[in-house]
């Protein structure tokens, strides 16, 4: 029987002043516009906020991000209550 895992994806986050992030262990880009982008990570949903926000460099298979433009915040949303099993989601 063949035992293959996964890589673990590693996340990093390295903020230049607040005009340049670059993002990695992105696993999607789930939704972006000018005000906001949002993202799978391999450490959970990231939020990012700001002003004029471009995203200058996307490579999912490298799981990369690069973001220009004004940064206001960085955050992450917990993660969804369906993971685990029926009795941690019930006594949780």
């Amino acid at each position: 029987m063949n035992d293959y895992t996964m890589p673990q994806t590693t996340h990093r986050l390295e903020l230049e002043g607040r005009e340049r992030l670059t993002v990695s262990g992105v696993e999607d880009v789930e939704r972006f516009d000018e005000t906001g982008i949002v993202m799978s990570t391999a450490a959970g949903t990231l939020v990012i906020t700001g002003e004029d926000l471009h995203i200058g460099k996307l490579s999912l298979d490298g799981g990369e991000l690069h973001v220009d433009g004004r940064i206001d915040s960085l955050a992450y949303e917990d993660q969804p209550a369906g993971r685990g099993g029926l009795l941690s989601r019930i006594f949780g």
